[in-house]
């Protein structure tokens, strides 16, 4: 039988290019077609069939508090009732700003956006005006939206579509990119040593999380904080997935370095479109209309936006939370690795605070290079079988999973006897 799922994805094949609004989405490194959400309830997803799903997509990582939590449907909804769009400013915008900077006091300023691809495309930007430079240099993998600057070996969905970067991209704009393989200090050290004074910065998720969970090897983030302050050029975090996340101050707090630009988004706008970059004073003064920098948006600070990012700020408060997710991260992956121990199937789990990833290899994953190297044809097998138990995962290799505080031990405990019938399955048919 056909369910309505499968009926609005072919539809939907019509009107919008492969049927998504964004690639990963697609269900095509899984197979199958996408299921269409209803709703969503704490740690659940339930589909328009009503197929009731444990979700560790979480809306690709904003809703770390789970769905539908209650503080900031209720604020969004009393926001709304005043207005959706002003193009004017709101106290909102302040208050979340402090709020923020409350938590990452090396943030002196920041500016309010919409997507975490327009904060990596202004800091890259603020980074060419500050010093007069025009190199951006980047990580194999690691992923930093779809502006032209950042399509060079970039990680998620393009990983999982197999392109190397994107068509209509011109070389121009790429040869001022330079990506080097992650966690590798000797080709960082050689790149700014051959070219160090032409280098405006380098951006970095400080934890991959779009190759899969790559954390930084030890010393890693701090050499690229000594490379800068040596060669004069800025170094930029990528915190859109790991802010708020990982630690109240994101990766940075939790490394304990201070960049000087950190680009920021999902959790800060609690599940609506908003995004950020901050941090030295004088180099976000750059920015019109104090700077020459131009950046704008006619929804940048949207008042709903902000409304739901300082109800979800204000959520996270209690530093408990981190504890719980990283024991709710532990106890699951700990158990699926045992499973896959037993069964005697290669795995490697990279896993931080609450963010992991599961790869089908035997050798250990620290770059592009190896993440590459697991079996993406077991894992689309994995998925099918987890997903008709009832367990949303991301329907991609190269993408993390995400932990809520909605989860619960029954959920994890589901998810696992999910993941044991699979390995059962998949031995007893001698594959």
């Amino acid at each position: 039988m056909t369910t309505e799922s499968e009926r609005y994805y072919k539809k939907s094949l019509d009107l919008i290019p492969g049927g998504v609004n964004s690639p990963v989405r697609s269900f095509s490194a899984v197979g199958g077609s996408p299921f269409f959400a209803a709703r969503g309830e704490g740690s659940h997803l339930i589909d328009i069939d009503g197929r009731n799903y444990i979700d560790y997509v979480m809306s690709w990582g904003p809703l770390i508090l789970g769905h539908s939590f209650k503080p900031i449907v209720e604020i969004i909804v009393k926001a709304a009732h005043r207005g959706t769009s002003f193009g004017a400013p709101t106290k909102n915008e302040l208050e979340l700003a402090l709020l923020v900077r409350e938590r990452m006091p090396w943030i002196e300023k920041l500016r309010l956006m919409s997507s975490g691809t327009e904060a990596c495309m202004t800091a890259a930007r603020l980074a060419r005006a500050a010093t007069g430079r025009n190199i951006i240099v980047k990580f194999d993998g690691c992923y930093h939206g779809h502006s032209d600057t950042f399509l060079v070996q970039a990680g998620s969905g393009l990983a999982t579509g197999g392109l190397p970067a994107s068509s209509g991209v011109p070389e121009a704009v790429t040869a001022n990119t330079i990506s080097l393989p992650y966690n590798n200090l000797e080709t960082v050290d050689a790149c700014m040593k051959s070219g160090g004074r032409n280098i405006a910065a380098i951006i970095v998720e400080p934890i991959a999380a779009n190759m899969g969970v790559v954390p930084p090897v030890p010393g890693f983030l701090q050499k690229l904080r000594e490379l800068c302050n040596f060669h004069g050029c800025l170094l930029i975090f990528d915190e859109v997935i790991t802010g708020f996340r990982i630690a109240p101050g994101g990766a940075a707090q939790l490394f304990k370095i201070k960049p000087d630009l950190v680009c920021l988004g999902k959790i800060l706008g609690g599940g609506l479109p908003l995004a950020a970059v901050g941090g030295d004073a004088g180099i976000m003064e750059q920015l019109a209309p104090l700077g020459p920098v131009y950046q704008a948006g006619t929804l940048s600070g949207n008042p709903l936006s902000t409304a739901a990012g300082i109800a979800m700020l204000q959520g996270l408060a209690d530093a408990h939370i981190y504890s719980q997710l990283k024991q709710y991260t532990i106890a699951l992956t700990t158990q699926i690795a045992e499973l896959f121990a037993v069964y005697e199937i290669p795995l490697r789990i990279n896993m931080i605070e609450s963010l992991f990833s599961l790869f089908f290899t035997t050798e250990e994953v620290v770059d592009y290079s190896g993440a590459r190297k697991t079996d993406m044809a077991f894992f689309a097998k994995f998925f099918q079988k987890l997903l008709s138990e009832g367990i949303f995962v991301p329907p991609s290799g190269y993408e993390a999973w995400f932990v809520s505080t909605a989860h619960t031990h029954e959920d994890l405990a589901s998810t696992v006897r999910a993941v044991e019938r699979f390995l059962i399955e998949f031995k007893s048919e001698g594959k």
